[in-house]
């Protein structure tokens, strides 16, 4: 029997202030797969990584990865972990800061598309970005990361 290593991602996820309360920035997966979906096709701006990296060094490295900018500064506020359907551990921190979606400059992946076509493509690892009001960012966050939402708004109460 072969034992799968946990796969584990770190990512940021930075929220604003606004007339109406609290706003997250979320990332559309990318890809064939999420194209024309909305609930459960966005995510924190995170990424995998291996255990001799730090979980903070890289989810500061994958947000520089996936939307091309640098990390903001400011305290990063832990969310703690979820574990997604599919068993990954995914680690978040929050900060406070604003960003305009415009300016992203989204990391690329490789993959045969379309299926067994032996032909590869090469698809936006976050097809875009927008800042979400909680209650909306509830509704098409991967279900097991609204846990995220929650931990921040305690924070900020």
């Amino acid at each position: 029997m072969t034992v799968r290593a946990t796969r584990r991602s770190a990512g940021l996820l930075l929220f604003r202030r606004a007339d109406d309360g609290l706003q997250v920035l979320l990332g559309h997966m990318g890809g064939p797969f999420f194209a024309r979906k909305d609930a459960g096709a966005w995510t924190v701006v995170k990424g995998e990584y291996d255990a001799a990296e730090p979980a903070w060094e890289a989810a500061r490295r994958e947000f520089r990865e996936e939307l091309g900018l640098a990390p903001p500064d400011g305290e990063a506020v832990p969310l703690g972990e979820v574990v997604q359907r599919g068993g990954k551990v995914v680690t978040a921190w929050a900060v406070e800061a604003d960003l305009d979606p415009e300016t992203i400059e989204p990391g690329t992946f490789t993959m045969e598309w379309p299926p067994r076509s032996g032909r590869t493509q090469e698809f936006p690892e976050l097809d875009r970005v927008a800042w979400f009001g909680l209650d909306r960012a509830r509704e098409v966050i991967i279900t097991a990361q609204a846990v995220f939402l929650d931990r921040l708004a305690e924070h900020s109460v």
